[in-house]
């Protein structure tokens, strides 16, 4: 059993609207994630489940419960967590190779590190292109390169807010096996929102499955799928059967909002 890395201890989040009405994002939500591990977050959506993440990230509070990283207290952002977002948010002034030494710079180790640039540019396979800008590019390699510029800074928690759902399907599938190898190569613990059941099983080592608003957590499921997984082997399809027969189960009107 892998240690803890991530401890959620009964958070509960409330927004307030315009007129002051409360809106309960999440309620009781308590769970242990494992260094080094992939767990994906899917529920319907307005569930809580980037509201999750970001109180992770550092960006958001909790009106009640406690978040610790290796059993510290979570205050703030740190260089220590990266946050990926669906659309990429590359400065459009600079280039790809720019974008993604940024980091380095801002830390002070660009000399020092340089050289891990290129070896990640060439492990998404964006060779060729780091003189291009963003405008030049097409959104999938304008995303590998927003995966590379938070992965460059070494953290040790990456957290990706479906960053993949903006891709088509082809490109989709490309870069889930790309962010595979990233993580096998770095082991940096990635914890990923998807609307995706089949992106989940595919990636995850853990799916967490979240109840409408309130966002509750109501099922962690385990993926114990040996070797190269493969879509369409029994497996696979009986794992996803089950995931989306809770989905249904949890949704007060089920609606076909999960991509298969």
């Amino acid at each position: 059993m892998k240690e803890t890395l991530i401890a959620i201890n009964n958070i509960r989040r409330i927004y307030y609207g315009a007129g002051g009405e409360p809106l309960e994002a999440l309620k009781d939500v308590s769970l242990d994630v494992r260094k080094g591990e992939f767990i994906t977050f899917i529920g319907p959506s307005g569930c809580g489940k980037t509201t999750l993440l970001r109180l992770i990230a550092g960006l958001d509070r909790p009106q009640r419960g406690e978040l610790s990283i290796n059993g510290k207290g979570i205050t703030g952002p740190s260089e220590k967590k990266g946050f990926i977002f669906q659309q990429p948010t590359l400065f459009p002034w600079a280039t790809v190779y720019e974008n993604v030494a940024i980091g380095l710079k801002a830390r002070g180790v660009y000399n020092e590190k340089k050289y891990l640039i290129r070896e990640y540019i060439e492990m998404i396979g964006l060779q060729g292109f780091e003189k291009a800008y963003p405008h030049e590019i097409s959104g999938g390699m304008a995303q590998r390169a927003a995966i590379i510029r938070s992965l460059i800074n070494e953290p040790e928690i990456l957290l990706l807010d479906e960053p993949l759902g903006a891709l088509d399907a082809f490109k989709r599938i490309e870069l889930q096996g790309q962010l595979l190898d990233i993580w096998r190569k770095t082991r940096a613990t990635m914890a990923m929102v998807t609307h995706d059941v089949d992106e989940a099983i595919y990636m995850s080592e853990r799916i967490v499955i979240m109840t409408p608003r309130p966002g509750r957590i109501v099922s962690v499921i385990d993926v114990d799928l040996s070797g190269k997984r493969n879509r369409n082997n029994d497996d696979f399809i009986d794992l996803r059967k089950n995931i989306l027969q809770t989905l249904h189960l949890v949704m007060d009107n089920p609606s076909p909002e999960y991509i298969i």
